[in-house]
């Protein structure tokens, strides 16, 4: 099932050209299995939902490299489709650590990451109390970057949180400088209105990322709406986390209140769908067994 990484970054600089690309956020390898199987042209992987479903802690740098690279390669190991994946701010901050971060996670199938240019312990991109380092020192990692790319095909993309700290103006400036230190893309975090995301389009000529979060700084867009703006890909970080953590939490509450999950079944996957999904074939019962009745 494992597709070599150089065929997925071509995949999605040909999708990119296209444009635009929606990726939605996958929580594990089932939820990425369920992106691909949707039609959808590639996967992204929130450094949130790696913190908060994977780790069961808060958004603030607390995961590591590994646990990031063992994520990133259980999603790509059974899926075909490009994989792009939040790198925070390097799982370091040395240009070296960065580096390794590139290896690491283009090794396990990740066909482009972005860097942020938050100091560490860095926070969630629509929060307030968010700093910056300076642009020299992360332009040193953007070019610490580049230089570990194994496919130049892999794509940089640096995100720039300054709208939310430093205002406008330096983030569309910081956005130059990172493009001419070697990125190959561009985020701009948290902008404020569709003005201001066709104003930055405008400002910053190139390969551009939208957020479309919810609960935060961006207001409701579509794929095409960006994509009219000049935007290439826009992600969907958390959306799914959101969707099945809330239906998750609501039968709960119906498992304890009334001892039973029956009125949540019409909701459910079947475990039909489930074994279509993973192309298991499950083999015809024998005469024991359907006496027996069904068993997991």
């Amino acid at each position: 099932m494992y597709v070599r990484n150089e065929k997925r970054t071509a995949q999605l600089r040909a999708a990119i050209k296209k444009g635009p690309v929606a990726l939605p956020g996958a929580i594990n390898a089932l939820t990425g299995k369920a992106v691909e199987q949707a039609g959808f042209e590639g996967i992204y992987l929130s450094g949130a939902v790696l913190a908060n479903s994977v780790g069961g802690v808060p958004d603030i740098g607390l995961m590591t490299l590994s646990e990031a690279q063992q994520h990133a390669a259980s999603v790509a190991n059974v899926t075909t489709i490009p994989i792009v994946m939040d790198a925070d701010t390097g799982f370091g901050a040395s240009p070296e650590c960065v580096a390794r971060t590139v290896y690491e996670l283009e090794n396990a199938g990740v066909s482009g990451i972005h860097l942020e240019d938050q100091e560490f312990p860095k926070r969630c991109g629509h929060l307030a109390g968010k700093t910056l380092v300076p642009v020299e020192e992360f332009c040193e990692k953007l070019q610490a970057a580049k230089q570990a790319k194994g496919d130049p095909d892999f794509l940089l993309i640096a995100r720039t949180d300054a709208r939310g700290v430093s205002g406008y103006d330096d983030a569309v400036e910081r956005a130059h400088q990172y493009l001419a230190a070697g990125a190959d893309a561009i985020f701009p975090e948290a902008l404020q209105g569709r003005e201001e995301f066709a104003r930055f389009a405008q400002d910053v000529p190139a390969i551009l990322l939208a957020n479309m979060t919810e609960f935060g700084k961006t207001p409701f867009l579509t794929v095409s709406e960006f994509g009219e703006m000049g935007y290439d890909i826009v992600i969907f970080p958390v959306t799914l986390q959101r969707v099945l953590m809330h239906s998750a939490i609501e039968v709960l509450k119906e498992i304890k209140s009334s001892g039973t999950q029956k009125a949540f079944v019409d909701r459910m996957q079947t475990r039909q769908e489930l074994y279509d999904m993973l192309g298991y074939e499950v083999p015809a019962p024998t005469h024991d067994a359907a006496a027996e009745g069904d068993v997991e």
